[in-house]
């Protein structure tokens, strides 16, 4: 982390942390703030996803920038793709402030933002101008009042597939009430065939809660395959405070951060069992090294993602993290990261 970095957080860190957030969003469009390296890859690390080439499996994961509007200087920040969003039919402010919690003592962040976006019009209208450098996801959602939530999610998509390289169905957030209900199986199956009639040829991801069983997981997984899901995401935001320190710990909302790591990566695991690795998973929860990063590859994952750890560590995060994970498969003698994919999972079972 340099010099500037370092400041530059402990500035942050002296600001509520929503105002913190959109502060950091619009630094990173002044190219001396933050580094630029560009992902770092090598023939370990460039993998593929079905429809996707990435230049190494690190992504941004949804929430960090809600209404694309720093989309070409994350491109250039070290992800191998990102994610934005979520996006939501009509634009809608979300929960009343504050709704933002920064857990220091835990590496933690709880959040109750509600999908705070600006609508899918101005977010795709956005998305029209990126840079085609790496894949670019859109998170999909519905609006908090809609009479039809499921048919939201098939519309997000239907305004944006041609601006974008996949989209991520979003049943998994905390903060809308009874959203979670959507990962019922009946339910869950009518919602992603609404959203695979009109996907085109964009590749569908789905993301899920840490909070699930296993009777609920293996629900999921044959969901997702008999719907031809692209890939799940594992996991979202957790309602557990288990362990937790801080004086926020009490907050209503999601948990991100450190103490998902372990949860998320159990989650991960017994997806990878269920679905016996025909579906590619993208590891979510506590990403905050390469080592970490390396666990979820080993625990089932094809790709990771982060956000909140950035908070803590800087963007300059994405690029060490890339480059260990790359010098740790050359350690352990893997030629490519995809060898590593699953091979602890039973430790977490």
């Amino acid at each position: 982390m340099s010099l500037v970095e370092r400041i530059g957080l402990a500035a942050l860190h002296r600001l509520d942390p929503e105002t913190a957030h959109s502060v950091a969003l619009r630094a990173l469009n002044v190219p001396f703030l933050t580094p630029r390296p560009g992902p770092y890859s090598s023939p370990r690390l460039a993998t593929m996803l079905p429809g996707l080439h990435l230049p190494n499996p690190v992504g941004l994961a949804a929430g960090f920038d809600k209404n694309a509007q720093a989309v070409a200087p994350l491109m250039r920040s070290g992800f191998g793709f990102i994610e934005v969003g979520a996006a939501t039919p009509r634009p809608q402010p979300g929960n009343a402030r504050p709704r933002l919690f920064r857990l220091s003592e835990d590496r933690a962040a709880i959040n109750r933002f509600g999908f705070n976006n600006d609508g899918i019009e101005a977010i795709a209208e956005r998305l029209s101008n990126r840079p085609e450098t790496i894949p670019l996801g859109l998170n999909l959602g519905a609006n908090k009042d809609s009479e039809d939530r499921a048919t939201d999610f098939a519309r997000v998509l239907e305004r944006a597939r041609d601006v974008i390289d996949f989209a991520t169905v979003n049943v998994s957030s905390p903060n809308t009430e009874r959203l979670r209900d959507l990962q019922g199986p009946d339910a869950l199956k009518a919602l992603l065939e609404g959203v695979m009639a009109v996907r085109g040829s964009v590749p569908v991801f789905l993301k899920i809660a840490p909070d699930l069983d296993d009777g609920e997981i293996a629900d999921i997984a044959r969901v997702a395959a008999e719907t031809g899901v692209t890939a799940i995401v594992a996991t979202n935001t957790t309602l557990s405070r288990d362990g937790l320190t801080s004086p926020h710990r009490d907050q209503a909302g999601g948990l991100s951060g450190r103490p998902l790591f372990a949860p998320s990566t159990r989650v991960l695991a017994r997806l990878y069992r269920e679905t016996g690795g025909t579906i590619p998973l993208i590891g979510v929860g506590g990403i905050e090294s390469a080592a970490e990063a390396y666990a979820k590859i080993r625990a089932g994952a094809s790709a990771v993602q982060l956000y909140t750890a950035m908070v803590f560590w800087g963007v300059s995060l994405v690029d060490r993290i890339a480059r260990g994970l790359d010098e740790m498969l050359a350690h352990d003698g893997y030629a490519h990261v995809t060898d590593a994919i699953g091979a602890d999972v039973e430790d977490w079972l």
